[in-house]
């Protein structure tokens, strides 16, 4: 049994050994990233064209209304409703 409970001592030290080393070189890797990140040349290749090109050409200018397809909707003067509804029921189909 005291075997046992060594092996198991040495071998949780060595994982919180391991735990250790490795959680000192992501600490390590974060400041070297970060320290690189500042060697980054500051401006990037526009897939388009540039916005701040003078003689880049854009779209013309158009007027559209947006009230254009504008219909008043004021009420009807009120007709009788058999009237209104024989204007909008279907029609019988014509038998040959």
């Amino acid at each position: 049994m005291p075997t046992l409970s060594r092996a198991t001592f040495a071998a949780a030290s060595a994982v919180r050994g391991r735990h250790i080393y490795i959680s000192r070189h992501w600490a390590l890797l974060a400041v070297l990233a970060l320290a690189l990140s500042g060697c980054m040349p500051a401006t990037t290749q526009i897939a388009a064209a540039d916005p701040a090109d003078p003689a880049a050409k854009v779209a013309p200018v158009r007027y559209r209304s947006t009230i254009a397809p504008y219909s008043s909707l004021r009420p009807a003067t009120p007709e009788p409703w058999r009237d209104r509804n024989g204007a909008v029921t279907p029609q019988p189909k014509q038998e040959r």
